[in-house]
């Protein structure tokens, strides 16, 4: 049976083109080796369960006795008190037991399993533990999935008091050599989902564990290899560096977003699916879609009005927001994975989710009937051309929208809305056919270039705002060079003036070799 790319449940790498994540598993080994508890909290879809399960394999080939359980499914009765969650636990175990998951196991802890009724209170637990593990050098790992699903209960918490009292006395009591929590939430974080009369008896019982903290973003080279296995099985003629690299620039190595965008390119199946084009066509399709991903973005932004502002604030204004984990909602996005630590600042997390966010506050803005919007809309068809994009015509236009619309406000208005409006103007023009994104190194208070993909062509505007000649100078340096960088002839610059004495509209300069069309407001 030849592979295939997995977006859905556990990968294997017999059975799927996977990237090799062999350095993550050696340092997890080190951990359990060590005798550590640690937790993996990551973002949904970021590949924790096939990690725990690659995990598992391997330790299992060193001898351990590893009993990989998920809390998936498990409904509130399972949760009413220790007692129940005590007992759900050790038939979860058991269960691993009778489907033969568990290897290096002996007959005398088998038939404890086997053995158990559903009356455990925690003493019992604790009596049980140590009867299982047999000796204080035992090597039983636990492995717990989707921990997420008991986080609003305070039997969960005692649970891990339980475990915590037992590793603490290790040393001369048996208890399990490792325990390894992953889900979304860290246990530390666990009174986000408390009900608010419950916050009072949050303690952090899980004290003793670390989080691990490694990197587990897939790498280039990594993708490179995966796409060479691919190549080597299809013959598709593609550039696997060049296209490890798009993949690893849209993506920063989402492992759910690169195995959509090579499940989406291998499905289509067309002679240029993996070329630039091909890959350009597979973000649009990614974009446009429902998945468990995106749908848990949306829900989040609108149970935390606090982060969807943030993220919103973050996209338009290119206000620096330091990275404080104290702060709700920046603890928030980052652990759901929207958001990372830029130098400081809050950054968000990859390309497809920073797109994804324009088009949807974008949307937003449409269906508020935003005036630049609507005008978008209305202008569209004067800016194609037989698929070329004529954006020169765009910021003409927006030139003259945006002085009859907001000609009159005060300079504050300008320097924080003024580009935020331009994207709205630009989003319906592009709809459905391209896509922008914002370069994250040139994105500040003063400056933010806007990169237009539309039908395989590439456009950077630059958005910035007037702050003397020497500032606007080195601007068209920057542009320059970075058009450079992409192979291009043509840039173009909206620059908002808020001198009385500025000349409003479009000319056109040569400058190192390039051409920059320069529009003021």
């Amino acid at each position: 049976m030849s592979k295939e790319f997995n977006i859905t449940g556990t990968c294997f790498p017999d059975k799927h083109y996977m990237v090799d994540i062999s350095d993550t598993l050696d340092k997890m080994q080190k951990l359990v080796e060590k005798g550590r508890y640690f937790t993996i909290n990551r973002g949904r879809q970021y590949g924790k369960t096939t990690t725990l399960s690659l995990l598992r394999r391997r330790l299992e080939a060193e001898g351990y006795s590893v009993f990989f359980i998920s809390f998936e499914g498990m409904g509130e009765e399972a949760f009413v008190s220790l007692r129940t969650l005590c007992a759900r636990f050790f038939r979860l175990m058991r269960t691993c037991l009778s489907y033969g998951q568990v290897k290096n196991i002996d007959e005398k802890t088998s038939a404890l399993l086997e053995g158990l009724n559903d009356e455990i209170d925690d003493e019992a637990a604790e009596l049980l533990i140590s009867r299982i593990c047999g000796n204080i050098d035992n090597r039983i790992v636990i492995l717990i999935d989707e921990v997420d699903q008991a986080g609003n209960h305070q039997s969960f918490l005692k649970f891990l008091g339980l475990l915590r009292k037992k590793y603490l006395c290790r040393d001369e009591i048996p208890a399990f050599r490792s325990v390894i929590l992953a889900g979304v939430y860290d246990v530390k974080n666990l009174k986000l989902k408390l009900r608010p009369e419950d916050e009072h008896q949050y303690n952090s019982p899980w004290n003793i564990a670390i989080n691990y903290t490694e990197d587990m973003s897939l790498p280039e080279n990594g993708i490179a290899d995966m796409l060479r296995e691919y190549e080597k099985d299809h013959q598709t003629g593609m550039d696997t560096a060049a296209m490890a690299k798009m993949l690893r620039e849209y993506t920063s190595g989402y492992p759910f977003l690169v195995s959509r965008l090579c499940q989406i390119m291998d499905e289509e199946g067309s002679a240029d699916s993996w070329t630039p084009a091909g890959f350009q066509r597979a973000v649009k399709t990614i974009l446009e879609e429902q998945n468990t991903l995106f749908d848990d973005l949306i829900k989040k932004l609108d149970q935390y009005p606090g982060l969807h502002d943030m993220l919103y604030d973050s996209l338009y204004t290119g206000r620096k927001i330091a990275f404080n984990r104290d702060d709700r909602e920046i603890n928030i996005a980052g652990m759901f994975g929207y958001t990372v630590n830029k130098d400081g600042a809050v950054g968000i997390s990859n390309r497809i989710l920073e797109m994804r966010l324009y088009n949807l506050f974008s949307t937003e803005a449409g269906k508020r009937s935003d005036e630049m919007y609507v005008n978008g809309s209305t202008d569209k068809s004067q800016f194609i051309r037989d698929g070329i994009l004529d954006m020169r015509n765009i910021l003409d236009r927006f030139i003259v929208h945006y002085n009859d619309i907001y000609g009159n406000k005060d300079e504050r208005f300008h320097e924080k809305e003024g580009r935020k409006f331009f994207l709205f103007y630009l989003k319906p023009i592009i709809n459905g056919t391209g896509n922008y994104y914002v370069e994250a190194e040139t994105f500040d208070e003063g400056r933010m270039d806007v990169v237009v993909d539309y039908l395989g062509r590439r456009y950077v505007v630059e958005l910035k705002i007037w702050r003397g000649p020497a500032y606007h100078e080195s601007g068209e340096k920057q542009l320059a060079g970075y058009l450079d960088s992409l192979h291009l002839d043509t840039g173009y610059m909206l620059i908002f003036n808020f001198n009385q004495k500025k000349e409003s509209g479009l000319k056109e300069i040569l400058f190192d070799g390039k051409t920059l069309v320069e529009a003021v407001v």
